[in-house]
């Protein structure tokens, strides 16, 4: 009888996994729709390409050596993919009672990784948007799956000693820094080497808005990205068995949509304030701003406080994204400020309602996510800068990257643009 509900547990504890991991998977599509609605049409083509190919190059890399690299494990040359010695789970279960073990197959832990991965380098895809070479994109992209993003995941989710410093003493339910700011450091890196567009930026320094072509597809990204949210967040919790857990994921549910609701009011109150209009593109990145701001700790807040963290975060954003501009950071998608900056607040914001974590903790493993992520990335992007160059020719620029990189329109029909 007690296997059987063993069993069961593990299945379902599985199976939640799994549902969650492809959940976060869908947010692919988000970050493709968002950018692609933010963009340029003559640019389209291009950023949709970059999605889909990055997911591939992230979930190979991860499988051939990030796995290792992160959590000492390896999936490429193995014929189990991970498979549980059914027998030792058993009698450790039995020792340490049936609710406490929340066991799940390597395969579903290693699935449920690497969509994660995928998502930090989805990040960089916006903030160098509309000028960068579609191959040079993706030769930084194996580096930052392969090596970049999981040597830093192994000094944080697996708590390996970091190089001078030791191990970390720094608390992140679900990566607003490990995910979010690190894709948010390297995108910082990539747009520093690569300069801004043609045109953002006047003689006089006055910035020149460079609108998006498709706000409809922009906002159905939002929303599938807040759909995947909820696997983001909720399959944090590693498993579901046990009342007490199942309710943990309950209140990761309510309190994730309650700070996504939050930003998105707030930004749309402070867009209305400074620019005197209800700004479609400043709440969208609002409600992202809430999500990534109550990554690091959606299982501890109450729902008000939840929405409080979320509005922070959707009153920062617009005011990042403006002083960027300002400092001629050109970032066509506001990625740098929603995932990065804001990143930084949940970090920060854990300490609202987590007694455990401490300032120095979280300080410091910002510091070594931040300078890791970011010195190699810029190490990288200027190697490439070197071998292959980053950026298309200002003709090509001109006339957009969908052709002179793919070959082809999103939108033929529309004739000469």
């Amino acid at each position: 009888m007690e296997n059987n509900i063993f069993e069961l547990q593990y299945a379902m504890d599985t199976f939640y996994f799994l549902i969650c991991g492809a959940l976060v998977m869908w947010m692919a599509a988000g970050f493709a729709m968002l950018e692609a609605g933010l963009v340029r049409a003559k640019n389209t083509t291009e950023i949709l390409t970059k999605n889909v190919a990055l997911f591939a190059i992230a979930s190979t890399m991860y499988l051939i050596c990030g796995y290792e690299f992160m959590y000492d494990g390896g999936f490429f040359l193995s014929g189990t993919a991970g498979a549980v010695d059914s027998a030792a789970v058993l009698a450790a279960s039995a020792e340490a009672g049936f609710a406490d073990m929340g066991e799940y197959s390597g395969a579903s832990d290693f699935f449920f990784q690497v969509v994660f991965v995928a998502t930090a380098m989805s990040i960089v895809s916006g903030a160098v948007a509309e000028r960068m070479k579609l191959w040079a994109f993706l030769a930084f992209a194996v580096v930052m799956t392969g090596f970049i993003y999981p040597v830093e995941g192994s000094w944080t989710w697996n708590g390996d000693a970091v190089p001078f410093i030791g191990e970390l003493s720094y608390s992140d339910y679900a990566g607003s820094g490990i995910v979010h700011m690190a894709g948010a450091a390297a995108a910082l890196a990539g747009v520093l080497v690569l300069g801004a567009r043609k045109g953002k930026y006047a003689a006089d320094g006055s910035v020149q808005a460079i609108p998006g072509a498709n706000l409809p597809l922009a906002t159905l990204g939002t929303f599938i990205l807040w759909m995947g949210w909820f696997g983001f967040n909720g399959g944090s919790t590693l498993k579901l068995g046990g009342i007490e857990v199942a309710n943990e994921v309950a209140n990761v549910f309510l309190n994730t949509n309650a700070a996504a609701s939050g930003g998105l009011i707030a930004a749309l109150i402070v867009a209305r304030l400074v620019f005197g209009k209800a700004d479609l593109t400043m709440a969208l990145n609002g409600a992202l701003a809430g999500l990534v701001a109550i990554t690091a700790d959606p299982a501890s807040p109450s729902p008000l406080m939840a929405t409080i963290i979320g509005g922070i975060g959707g009153v920062i954003v617009v005011g990042s994204i403006i002083f960027l501009d300002k400092i001629k950071i050109d970032d066509p998608v506001g990625a740098i400020s929603v995932h990065g900056v804001v990143g930084l607040w949940g970090v920060f914001a854990v300490l609202i309602s987590n007694s455990d974590a401490t300032f120095m903790g979280q300080l410091v493993g910002a510091l070594v996510i931040f300078v890791w992520v970011f010195v190699t990335s810029l190490i990288t992007w200027t190697i490439i800068k070197a071998i292959m160059g980053v950026r298309v020719s200002e003709e090509e620029e001109y006339e957009g990257v969908d052709i002179s990189e793919c070959g082809m329109e999103a939108y033929p029909e529309f004739g000469t643009k």
